[in-house]
């Protein structure tokens, strides 16, 4: 094959790797203890104000300070407590929009580590009556277990210190057939939810807030996006529509103004959306086994940090992780086959670091931080569609390599291709986002390593970062 960077961008066009920045201070997603946080971004945040609110509506259409936004005490001391000391760009704009009086809708477009989270989860508590403790008041929908446990732990933390404060898991398997859903916050599936309004086991009658993370697949995907119209058709009227995602195709945008009418928007341009202090590379393999061979190589620089593999197919992921292990090394597996209890175990494993490597579906590309992720390969280049029709899927790339680089640290992600087919879905993806992709060979595994290592062993992530000895072609 020729050289597939060259196609992409010339090289008179690749960005100039910047001086490190300085970070600013502790942001919020995801609930980590993150440090100095966020790599300060590059970017503006766009507003685009209902026709129902303007500017005079809401007097701190930006803040600087979360004690700016009138928050209690009780949630400040939960944001000081986890160190949290200053709003994120997206929470300077988002959450005074979110917060103000009569409660307005909002679809926001944020790519993961700017905060999105921590921006609804501090609507969601500003919104709940702790009095009643036991009446479910917020809802909180995610498309996997794994993300909704993951959004009520950030509830949690945030608001350690709110007296009465119960937050539900509405997953399978954690509310039993003949109990009910008690907790003022409610965080589940889709699925799971509408079998317990269904089954009269959840009151939705006093909702005040709905929230919607990963909207763009949610309200995309045929059988997600109808449950998720029937409990908007459940819901009072009156509830207030989060919807928030990496991603919104236009398709999707068009659906999400009607299912949040007259929501305030806030969004990034999509030229901007690829995640700064990810090193994008890719591998030119000569063969679908010569694929597997440069896998096992890699292994050693997995496991400097936490890695994880993304295959098509639950199968792939099977079979792989047998070759593997029969090779001599040590990984995990999880896709939806697994039952509930079992991928909580395994995601738990990997959060800890007792699992370094794991291989993994689409079911992980979408919301999970575990901050030691360094490195994110796509051995299979995602693809949506039925089969024969298939195309390359831009969003899913995003919010894979979205799994590395978390919160200004730096990262790497490499995406194999080995035939024509595979080599056209990177490019138009490349060609889509902008991406300088950084070339690996491996047919010279000492540069292929002293490429990825000169990422992985950087301590920080700074805007457009690349390896320092890399020229892009």
């Amino acid at each position: 094959m020729a050289d597939l960077a060259s196609r992409i961008t010339k090289p008179e066009d690749a960005p100039a790797v910047s001086a490190p920045e300085t970070a600013p201070e502790t942001q919020i997603d995801g609930g980590e203890e993150l440090g100095t946080g966020l790599v300060q971004s590059a970017f503006d945040v766009e507003i685009k104000l209902s026709d129902l609110q303007n500017d005079t509506e809401s007097p701190l259409f930006s803040v600087s300070t979360f004690e700016e936004l009138g928050l209690s005490k009780e949630i400040n001391d939960g944001l000081l407590a986890m160190n949290f000391k200053k709003p994120s760009k997206v929470q300077e704009r988002a959450l005074p929009l979110m917060l103000s009086n009569p409660p307005r809708n909002m679809i926001a477009q944020s790519q993961s580590g700017t905060g999105k989270t921590g921006a609804f989860v501090l609507t969601v508590l500003s919104r709940v009556d702790l009095t009643k403790p036991t009446q479910p008041q917020a809802l909180l929908l995610a498309p996997s277990r794994e993300l909704a446990r993951q959004i009520q732990g950030v509830v949690m933390n945030i608001g350690q210190f709110c007296k009465d404060l119960i937050v539900e898991a509405a997953i399978p398997g954690a509310i039993a057939r003949d109990g009910a859903v008690k907790g003022s916050v409610v965080v589940g599936t889709p699925g799971t939810v509408i079998d317990l309004i269904r089954r009269k086991q959840f009151d939705v009658s006093q909702l005040k807030v709905l929230v919607i993370d990963e909207a763009d697949n949610m309200l995309d995907q045929q059988g997600m996006g109808e449950q998720c119209v029937r409990v908007k058709a459940l819901i009072p009227k009156s509830t207030q529509i989060l919807l928030f995602s990496a991603t919104f195709p236009d398709k999707v945008m068009t659906f999400a103004e009607k299912y949040a009418p007259n929501a305030n928007q806030m969004k990034l341009r999509h030229t901007e959306l690829t995640v700064k202090g990810i090193s994008q590379m890719y591998m030119d393999c000569p063969d679908e086994q010569k694929k597997y061979e440069v896998l096992c190589k890699l292994y050693g620089l997995m496991t400097i940090g936490s890695s994880v593999i993304f295959v098509r197919t639950r199968q792939s992921a099977n079979e792989i992780q047998r070759r593997m292990e029969a090779d001599g090394h040590k990984v995990s597996v999880l896709h939806g086959a697994y039952e509930g209890g079992d991928r909580d175990a395994l995601l738990d494993d990997f959060r800890t670091g007792r699992s370094k490597v794991l291989i993994t579906t689409n079911v992980l590309a979408r919301g999970i931080d575990v901050s030691s992720v360094s490195m994110v390969i796509n051995y299979d280049i995602p693809m949506k569609g039925p089969p024969g029709k298939e195309e390359p899927d831009s969003e899913t790339y995003l919010h894979r390599i979205g799994r590395t680089g978390r919160f200004g640290r730096v990262g790497v992600s490499i995406s194999f291709v080995y035939d024509r087919r595979s080599y056209q879905a990177l490019t138009q993806i490349a060609n889509f986002y902008g991406i300088d992709l950084i070339q690996l060979s491996p047919d010279d595994w000492d540069e292929t390593e002293k490429k990825v290592q000169d990422v992985i062993k950087s301590s920080r992530a700074k805007p457009d970062y690349a390896p320092s000895a890399v020229a892009k072609v």
